[in-house]
């Protein structure tokens, strides 16, 4: 495909160069990496915060890139074509490069659920009949994948490779989670969307994000930037930043739909929980459905009216919705049980590691718990240092038995990070080894309580320095309850 094609009308700042010889220059593939460059290729310069792409420019044309595109001149035996957003021009250009794209495409931002509601979304298509998929944090699953994968929200041309593809297997519907990185990067410019949703903010990656208000800001990109006029907007009806999130989407065009306890388009008029499922009512198209949702937690119920939301705004009925919930599978690592003592007390793995998070997982299972919380957790390195204390005190207020513990310290000393845990979580116990914290933790467990190990959820490694180890919590969980099971002294 020629360049001016890929570029099109979006980017009139560069429409001079466009209309000149570098506009037929012939794209083979793109890439911001000059390293993955080769013949034919067009190289975006993007600017790192280690490093500026333009540096590479003359590295890609000696490996055969034809074009380079960034934000300000270059010298180079190549055509340098200078547009606002480098980021932005890839996204677009590989969504004309790759062309196709499931028919329904929807994305849901916010701190945390984003994972549960791209699951239950997929999982309403694809109980109403539709070949449905789900992208994010846990990886690709469509009906011929299963593929775990580690970023929330993929580089734009892996992106919009992957939807290529999902589309040629025959995928119609797809969910996908939107990471503030992600829209903030313009990752996902280009897909063609459907409907958005909003789950809730809370503290979270003020390591890359100033203040509050401008990771919302980057959140809400969703909706003021990436939805098309008129295009439907699940908000999650209960959050602080609720109405925030109304403002922006009403400013942007967007066809509101609330849901929650005071939500107007999915209304939750009561819920019961229990141990294993939680009971429902929820008014929706004029009637009150009782759902039994087979999931632990109440943030569990608003994910799933979120991804109820979504589907129906995506042409699902309601009555089939409400039926699809009742059979809903937890994400994996969301509040998942992994096992229980023979004395009935239950384990559980969760993602949160954040302080909201923390709080709802601990609020959520406090209603089924006839004993003690126990929770084992840690904080990640190389991150948000300010949410350490943060939910050591929310663990120590809302658990009976805390033990801090080691996530993924990455170049930091670990010790330094439980202790900032630990200086406001008083009576908490400190046990570096994550999997010795476990083991411990399920060894004090009796009739009527119940273990939270969180902060990896579904992730299979833990890193430390450079080097990411094997490491499960579902894995560690399960051999300290079978060796409990035996026998085994701790």
């Amino acid at each position: 495909m020629k360049l001016r094609d890929l570029a099109g009308d979006d980017f009139p700042e560069a429409a001079d160069i466009l209309a000149g010889p570098a506009g037929d220059v012939d794209i083979l593939g793109l890439s911001s990496d000059s390293r993955q460059i080769a013949e034919g290729m067009l190289f975006a310069a993007l600017a790192g915060s280690k490093a500026d792409g333009s540096r590479f420019v003359d590295d890609a044309a000696a490996k055969g890139a034809v074009v380079a595109i960034a934000s300000h001149p270059a010298d180079s035996s190549i055509p340098v074509v200078v547009v606002d957003n480098p980021r932005r021009f890839l996204a677009i250009a590989a969504a004309r490069l790759y062309g196709a794209q499931p028919e329904t495409m929807v994305a849901v931002t916010g701190t945390a659920g984003k994972t549960s509601v791209a699951s239950f979304t997929r999982q309403i298509w694809a109980y109403a009949g539709h070949a449905a998929a789900q992208i994010g944090t846990t990886g690709v699953v469509s009906p011929d994948r299963n593929d775990y994968g580690s970023l929330t929200t993929p580089d734009p041309v892996e992106l919009q490779k992957l939807l290529a593809e999902l589309a040629s297997e025959g995928v119609t519907h797809a969910a996908m989670e939107a990471s503030s990185h992600g829209l903030d990067q313009s990752r996902l410019d280009g897909v063609k969307l459907s409907a958005v949703g909003f789950t809730n903010l809370g503290r979270d990656h003020m390591d890359y994000h100033p203040t509050v208000e401008s990771y919302m800001a980057a959140k809400m990109r969703l909706f003021d930037t990436l939805a098309p006029a008129g295009a439907p907007a699940v908000i999650f009806a209960d959050d602080r930043w609720t109405e925030t999130a109304i403002e922006v989407a009403l400013a942007s065009g967007l066809s509101i739909r609330t849901v929650g306890r005071k939500g107007g388009y999915l209304c939750l008029k009561r819920v019961e929980h229990f141990r294993h499922k939680q009971t429902a009512e929820i008014h929706a198209d004029g009637k009150i459905y009782e759902v039994d949702i087979p999931l632990a937690g109440d943030f569990q119920v608003a994910n799933a009216l979120v991804a109820a939301g979504l589907a129906m705004s995506t042409g699902v009925p309601a009555a089939v919705a409400m039926a699809a919930l009742e059979k809903l599978v937890g994400a994996s690592g969301r509040l998942e049980l992994v096992g229980q003592t023979k004395d009935g007390a239950l384990a559980y793995v969760d993602y949160a590691h954040k302080p909201d998070a923390l709080e709802n997982v601990l609020s959520s299972v406090r209603p089924f718990t006839t004993g003690r919380v126990v929770v084992v957790f840690g904080c990640g390195g190389d991150r948000d240092k300010g949410k350490r204390p943060i939910m050591g005190e929310i663990a120590t207020r809302l658990a009976d038995v805390v033990i801090v513990t080691d996530d993924n310290p990455r170049s930091e000393e670990p010790a330094t990070i439980r202790s900032e845990i630990m200086a406001a979580a008083p009576g908490a116990e400190e046990i570096a080894d994550r999997a010795k914290a476990i083991r411990h933790a399920v060894g004090l467990l009796k009739t009527g309580d119940t273990l939270i190990v969180a902060g990896k959820g579904h992730e299979e490694g833990q890193t430390v320095g450079a080097t990411t180890l094997p490491f499960s919590d579902h894995v560690e969980v399960r051999k300290a309850l079978q060796d409990l099971a035996e026998g085994v002294a701790s």
